[in-house]
């Protein structure tokens, strides 16, 4: 995955902001990340890397708080690993984004552009190869043509929890790596 966290982070996205350009943290969080899901059956994915999520902490889905105790939390990161982890599926799933850089601003979300959404396929292609992906959202339902999952942001918490386990029940839970690594 060194190749890929290494082209990821000299990428230029459209207008989005790449979190790896400038952070070897993050590049490292995300190396471990990857590594430690290499042989995950499946990919959750997300319409972009969040303000506060993958942008201050480096892995989708995931906020520094969570990996840290401290720094910003967010909703969304919260609900998908509180899931995952009632379904003993955790380690058993990749978490990734459309667009795996930050479209917005320090402080805010948009959504990416077609411009944006296509400079990352081939990011997106090469982590989905050979995996059952599942979309978080109707962006990255719409992209990946694959089983779409209500986001859990605004008030989708239940419906996305619901979705995750109606689409994960024929998935045996196995347990391995500790989130821990990635600190």
């Amino acid at each position: 995955m060194e190749p890929l966290v290494d082209r990821l982070a000299a990428a230029r996205i459209g207008a989005t902001f790449n979190q790896y350009a400038g952070s070897e943290l993050r590049r490292e969080r995300l190396r471990a990340y990857l590594a430690s899901r290499a042989g995950a059956g499946t990919i959750l994915v997300g319409e972009a890397a969040g303000y506060r999520g993958a942008r201050v902490s480096g892995i989708p889905f995931t906020s520094e708080r969570q990996l840290t105790g401290r720094g910003p939390a967010e909703a969304s990161a919260t609900v998908v690993h509180r899931a995952l982890g009632e379904l003993g599926l955790e380690e058993e799933v990749l978490l990734w984004n459309v667009v795996p850089t930050h479209p917005g601003t320090e402080g805010s979300n948009r959504r990416p552009t077609r411009e944006e959404v296509e400079a990352s396929r081939p990011f997106l292609a090469e982590l989905a190869r050979g995996r059952r992906v599942v979309a978080v959202g109707r962006l990255a339902a719409a992209v990946l043509e694959a089983p779409y999952l209500r986001h859990p942001s605004h008030g989708g918490a239940t419906r996305f929890e619901e979705g995750l386990r109606a689409a994960f029940a024929t998935i045996p839970p196995r347990r391995g790596a500790s989130r821990a690594a990635f600190s």
